[in-house]
């Protein structure tokens, strides 16, 4: 029996490698002639591709539900194309133990990404973005086109670039009065956390009052402000970049502020379910291949697999922001795709077997 664990185990672990290496490579050719657009400045040819490369971990961790689907289909239609399978089924082997044997390499696939999501692809991205930003010169108070915004209070706070190591670049700080009138500006080309607090370094401060406009430069000086590195390390990303650890405090802090922080706490159930909807895809890929897909051509399997994959992502797409929309749970939106798919795999099984 573990000799039959490990065949099946080694044919879909090859099937699901070798496509997400495929899937991931496209994705890294697409983005790498995006990113040619944008050559200008210091941000060279070879700064794409290092900007490329830093950003390949999430094209893993993103495409790994879809890789798994196709690549199950892939290594088990091989095995019923050579009537292996049947072998298989026939030597007393149950569709249970078979099904086993499939989630075994996968549920090795899903733990990788678990690690690439939680603790690799938030910091490369957010270092990818800062170097980007700096060779596009945009390090300059408001003048990056793909800066930071964050709102403490009645204070409205631009980053142009937020690195790793705690330290911002371009800092624009504006203060409203009660009735939306601007009270100060400030200008900083950099700030650096320390303890508990920021240091300001080479800022400009401006003052609009009924006297006139009042402008005083510094050389540095201490900000202080609940924002910290590892908040800002959140606000610098995208909600599906960041790991489950900081979405939740972060929407916490968002409705403390008054803002809303539903799409954080999408991203939390989404990042939370990741792993349940892979398993959800495979289930319906062992069914598809004991079932409607068993005497099919290997290429008729892949465009079925990935038919379904667009049609899987494309409901979680719909019904998340949906959830945002009409105010239902965000669990909801993220399960029901996930259950459906299992519910699919279910019946295909019990119908076919």
């Amino acid at each position: 029996m573990r000799r039959i664990n490990h065949y099946i185990g080694i044919s879909v672990a090859g099937s699901i490698l070798v496509v997400l290496l495929v899937i991931v490579a496209l994705d890294v050719i697409a983005m790498l002639v995006d990113q040619l657009d944008n050559l200008k400045g210091n941000y060279v040819f070879s700064e794409a591709v290092i900007f490329t490369l830093l950003s390949m971990p999430s094209s893993i961790y993103e495409f790994l539900p879809l890789a798994s689907l196709v690549g199950c289909l892939i290594g088990l239609g091989l095995l019923a194309n050579t009537s292996e399978l049947t072998v298989i089924r026939a030597a007393g082997v149950s569709v249970v133990r078979i099904i086993w044997a499939v989630m075994r390499p996968v549920l090795l696939f899903v733990a990788i990404a678990l690690v690439l999501g939680e603790y690799v692809t938030p910091t490369l991205n957010q270092y990818a973005e800062s170097r980007r930003a700096i060779a596009l010169g945009h390090a300059t108070a408001l003048t990056g086109q793909r800066g930071v915004w964050n709102r403490e209070g009645k204070e409205y706070m631009h980053f142009s670039a937020v690195l790793p190591n705690g330290k911002l670049l371009g800092l624009t700080r504006m203060l409203f009065d009660e009735h939306g009138r601007l009270l100060t500006m400030t200008y900083v080309e950099s700030a650096i956390y320390q303890g508990d607090h920021w240091f300001e370094q080479d800022g400009v401060v401006t003052q609009l009052t009924a006297e006139g406009i009042h402008t005083e430069k510094f050389d540095s000086r201490r900000w202080q402000t609940e924002i910290s590195p590892k908040l800002l390390s959140v606000i610098a990303l995208k909600p599906s970049d960041l790991p489950m650890q900081r979405l939740l405090p972060y929407a916490e802090y968002l409705e403390k502020q008054g803002q809303n922080g539903k799409e954080y706490r999408l991203a939390f159930w989404q990042k939370s379910f990741q792993p349940l909807a892979t398993l959800s895809l495979v289930m319906i890929a062992i069914s598809f291949v004991f079932g409607p897909l068993r005497q099919v051509t290997m290429g008729f399997r892949v465009f079925a697999g990935v038919i379904v994959g667009i049609v899987f992502q494309t409901a979680q797409d719909l019904l998340g922001p949906s959830s945002i929309l009409f105010g239902f749970a965000p669990l909801i939106a993220v399960l029901a795709p996930i259950l459906l798919s299992f519910a699919i795999g279910v019946l295909l099984l019990r119908r076919s077997v």
